[in-house]
């Protein structure tokens, strides 16, 4: 099953550092947050990968081509051979597909321009900038036993993002709305499985995937949501990296089951 993620955005919050690179390519522990994220998905199974890439895309795609510099001791022999040796190649079984989306171009519009890249069967979806310890097979399984278009995965967290009010028997989404300061529910945080339909929601570059389309499936009664009690983490800010950082160095990273 293909995962596409979202990895396009200009990550304002974290400007220290994004101002440099995209998001996604922020490192924690050695390696960008975005490889950490497909990493994840690989420990399952699922290898092959659709990035949305807008912001400073060309970062994301210099590093994919220089994959084996970073991450294999090299020899330079600068003699008359002048030949570069590789020493243990490391070599993950990824296929990337890296797809310049627009640098301006809102959340749903980016996966609406990768449509072709998906084909007509159900895809991941998830985005560049978290990190979770969610079960995949269970969640996909879920996907499939409820029968929705989209399945996303909720976490009960209280933050600024768009909240879910979902039918405890059903597990159906039954409104998706923003957050006020009475709310502490439950909200999505990525980690979703889509049917191809979910493209007959997205009009085009203009529309926020988790507004107009999230919010008409919920009507409709077609978006489910898998509720995950593990560990879940967004690197919004700073402070969210140091955080992500120090868990690693403490080796109490859950998301790290490779």
């Amino acid at each position: 099953m293909k995962v596409v993620i979202l990895a396009g955005g200009y990550g304002t919050r974290i400007s220290e550092e994004s101002h440099l690179r995209p998001k996604p390519m922020i490192e924690i522990g050695g390696k960008p947050i975005l490889w950490h994220i497909m990493k994840y998905y690989s420990t399952f199974g699922h290898n092959e990968f659709i990035i949305c890439c807008g912001y400073k895309q060309h970062i994301i795609k210099e590093w994919f081509a220089n994959y084996y510099l970073h991450n294999s001791d090299i020899t330079f022999d600068f003699t008359a051979d002048n030949k570069m040796i590789v020493h243990n190649n490391v070599a993950e079984p990824w296929k990337v597909t890296l797809v310049d989306t627009g640098l301006h171009t809102m959340t749903g519009g980016r996966i609406k321009r990768v449509k072709e890249y998906v084909g007509d069967e159900p895809f991941m979806l998830t985005y560049g900038d978290g990190v979770a310890n969610v079960d995949l097979d269970r969640l996909l399984d879920f996907h499939k036993k409820q029968g929705g278009i989209a399945t996303i995965t909720a976490v009960n967290i209280g933050q600024q993002f768009g909240i879910l009010e979902i039918n405890d028997s059903s597990g159906a989404v039954e409104n998706f709305r923003e957050k006020n300061d009475t709310d502490g529910g439950m909200i999505n945080a990525g980690f979703m499985v889509a049917n191809t339909e979910i493209f007959d929601y997205l009009e085009g570059d203009e529309t926020v995937f988790e507004r107009q389309p999230l919010e008409s499936l919920a009507k409709e009664g077609q978006l489910m949501a898998y509720k995950h009690e593990g560990f879940w983490k967004c690197m919004d800010t700073k402070r969210d990296r140091e955080m992500l950082e120090q868990m690693i160095e403490m080796g109490n990273a859950p998301w790290i089951i490779w």
